[in-house]
């Protein structure tokens, strides 16, 4: 990403700070905070309403509405913030980026963050049933990264679904993404992070190892504990056979 985007981004993290100080006491035992931010490269807008590390809403900028993260939540009550104090943040913002890229290119280093994935299944595996591989891709900026999945170095674009970004209280963001899978034991997953700006990818790769069966696994602890009490039984005797021959001699 360009110095500009890396201006653009600071501004609307120093923007975070400032409201989720707002809205806490001394000490902080939630946090919650609206966060905005905004940028050249896609998503260009990004505004969500965060308590401490979850996402409860995103704003939809094309359809001037919040979207709740998780379909169970209640609406976010419209008269707090209308739309269009939303879109009048977000122009700002906007303003802001141009007038502090102009300012700050070739005077201040660009900030990026290196995308680390970590892949995961959401349910305990058990090899041939349906799961959920779940990409947590952490140290996020600035927020402009896509997010692919193949199985056997074949893409995968069935059954894929992307979070949108969610911050940090590093000045950074986090995204997930999902993918329906039926695990196999020679499967290899791979969960790719690109960000086209610097032609970077990170890669994470997760491969379906099946647990050992509870029953098989109480039955060896069983035998091997019968067996070490053998043993010891068995040196217990031979020590006090030892133990008379020395007093009788």
């Amino acid at each position: 990403m360009g110095a500009a985007g890396g201006s653009g981004v600071l501004a609307a993290g120093l923007l975070w700070v400032a409201l989720a100080a707002a809205v806490t006491s001394e000490p902080p035992a939630h946090v919650l905070a609206e966060v905005l931010f905004c940028q050249p490269d896609m998503p260009s807008l990004g505004l969500a309403l965060v308590f401490d590390a979850d996402q409860l809403f995103w704003f939809n900028f094309p359809g001037s509405c919040w979207t709740p993260r998780l379909p169970d939540l209640l609406p976010w009550p419209p008269a707090v913030e209308t739309p269009t104090q939303l879109l009048q943040d977000a122009t700002l913002c906007q303003d802001l980026r141009r007038s502090l890229t102009s300012l700050a290119t070739g005077k201040l280093a660009e900030l990026k963050g290196v995308p680390m994935p970590n892949v995961f299944p959401a349910q305990p595996l058990v090899l041939g049933e349906p799961n959920t591989l779940v990409c947590m891709v952490g140290n996020i900026f600035p927020p402009a990264v896509e997010i692919s999945w193949r199985l056997n170095d074949v893409p995968v674009t069935q059954g894929v679904t992307h979070t949108h970004y969610t911050p940090t209280d590093n000045v950074a963001f986090v995204r997930f993404s999902y993918l329906l899978v039926t695990p196999a034991a020679s499967d290899i997953y791979t969960c790719i992070v690109t960000r086209e700006r610097d032609n970077i990818s990170v890669i994470a790769y997760w491969v379906p190892q099946n647990p050992v069966p509870s029953e098989v696994l109480e039955t060896a602890l069983c035998g091997a504990a019968m067996a070490l009490g053998i043993l010891l039984a068995l040196l217990g005797i031979a020590m006090i056979l030892v133990a008379r021959r020395s007093a009788h001699g």
